[in-house]
């Protein structure tokens, strides 16, 4: 496969695109002091979109109709859970979910 200067041309543009959108509110933001109520509203998106995340997994949707709990995925989210509540480091937390969930999917 060769490349061709429309092919470097608009893997430019495509990472301008997803690049752009991501930058430019920081730039905006940078030097504006914003209200205490918005940044109180800022801190809780990191917790929406990880919840949103987790929950997404948890449940099975596959079957169609009914929702069902993803019974792999719950067993690793709970002793991941707890190590993550007790050691409160996000490195111990990943090696242990990782190693957990390959546990869980080797025997089960």
């Amino acid at each position: 496969m060769t490349t061709t200067a429309y092919m470097v041309w608009l893997i430019i543009g495509c990472a301008l695109v997803t690049w752009l959108p991501r930058v430019i509110p920081f730039i905006f933001v940078r030097n504006v002091k914003l209200p205490e109520i918005a940044l109180k509203w800022l801190s809780f998106i990191p917790v929406c979109i990880l919840s949103a995340l987790v929950i997404e997994n948890l449940l099975d949707t596959d079957s169609g109709k009914v929702v069902t709990l993803n019974w792999p995925v719950f067993l690793t989210f709970v002793p991941t859970l707890i190590i993550a509540l007790l050691t409160k480091s996000l490195s111990i937390t990943v090696v242990a979910g990782v190693i957990i969930m390959a546990a869980v999917r080797y025997f089960m």
